[in-house]
């Protein structure tokens, strides 16, 4: 059970004193039934509430599979670029999203956004070594024989600068992309094994987590998931 003034106000309706303003205005119905005051307790997935006429959207939790465009950022704030949370509109874009598994500015792909902090640390734990795919492409041409070194895996550097053992689990090629799948996500890990054989990532996609792909979106669009396609 939620109060109602805390409910609308979570929703971005506005501050509880708002929320307040516009419930003494008549602004608000819950059960078709004009909201008396906002410390009135409803249930967001059973109860009915209106905004000046309109059907407040609700429900938990949401996860959300979006294909990141370039030039965006993994982050709920705008900074040096956009984030991706300004790319999620209506009825969603009144909700806050945690992003799990996040990607440079400059790569795209395979982005998740729940309202469920659980299943981001479920995600993101190492211990639960979800696998990911990412088609890359290189600065040259390359040779089977030294991508193949990392499978056998190469010492490479984390965001602390300490080093450790990355390893690719599976490598698929075609004349432009190399496929690489992967079951960690440390600190530009892709880039930097690539860079240990001494190839620059000039473009990277993630294609896939667990289960999940790209499948029927394109590049900006987002679709809600089933969750248990990652694991």
């Amino acid at each position: 059970m939620k109060r109602l003034d805390q409910f609308l106000s979570q929703l971005k309706y506005g501050s509880r004193s708002e929320v307040e303003k516009m419930i003494k205005q008549e602004c608000v119905t819950v059960n078709g039934i004009i909201a008396k005051t906002g410390r009135q307790k409803i249930n967001p997935l059973e109860c009915q509430v209106h905004v000046n006429g309109q059907k407040v959207f609700y429900k938990e939790p949401i996860d959300i599979i979006l294909y990141k465009p370039q030039g965006y950022i993994s982050s709920n704030k705008d900074e040096k670029y956009p984030s991706v949370i300004n790319l999620i509109k209506e009825p969603y874009d009144r909700f806050d999203f945690k992003i799990a598994g996040r990607l440079d500015w400059d790569t795209e792909g395979l982005l998740i956004l729940t309202t469920d902090g659980k299943l981001v640390q479920k995600i993101t734990h190492p211990n639960k070594k979800i696998p990911k795919v990412y088609e890359v492409k290189l600065d040259k041409l390359y040779q089977e024989e030294t991508i193949n070194q990392l499978l056998k895996g190469v010492e490479i550097k984390d965001g602390k600068n300490e080093p450790y053992l990355a390893k690719a689990l599976n490598l698929e090629y075609n004349q432009e992309y190399i496929y690489i799948t992967i079951d960690e996500g440390k600190f530009h890990q892709v880039k930097r094994m690539f860079l240990s054989i001494s190839y620059e990532v000039i473009k990277l996609k993630r294609i896939k987590i667990g289960h999940l792909d790209l499948s029927d979106l394109r590049i900006g669009e987002y679709k809600e998931f089933n969750r248990n396609d990652i694991f």
